[in-house]
């Protein structure tokens, strides 16, 4: 699948919307990621900020699947998202 920056973008906040909406879900991405939820408000529009929301779901694949069968995704978009935002390998 090939998808631009911007889509991989909007995937990426779709994703941290989801994460956002579960206290316990937002509570490990939070942990996991050593952000704050200011951190979130103030850069959630960041690529960078972005790909660690992306990697924060790659490393989970229940949470993965849940959020690909929300979004009505196959999990491997996500990963194509991943590629589009910086920090990728070979970029």
């Amino acid at each position: 699948m090939s998808m631009a920056g911007e889509q991989a973008e909007a995937l990426a906040l779709r994703a941290l919307a989801y994460l956002a909406g579960d206290e316990d879900r937002f509570h490990r991405f939070l942990l996991s990621t050593g952000a704050t939820a200011d951190d979130v408000r103030c850069r959630a529009a960041e690529p960078d900020f972005l790909s660690g929301v992306i990697d924060h779901l790659l490393t989970d694949e229940a949470l993965l699947v849940a959020f690909a069968e929300d979004a009505a995704l196959e999990p491997s978009s996500v990963a194509a998202a991943r590629w589009r935002l910086p920090g990728a390998a070979m970029e």
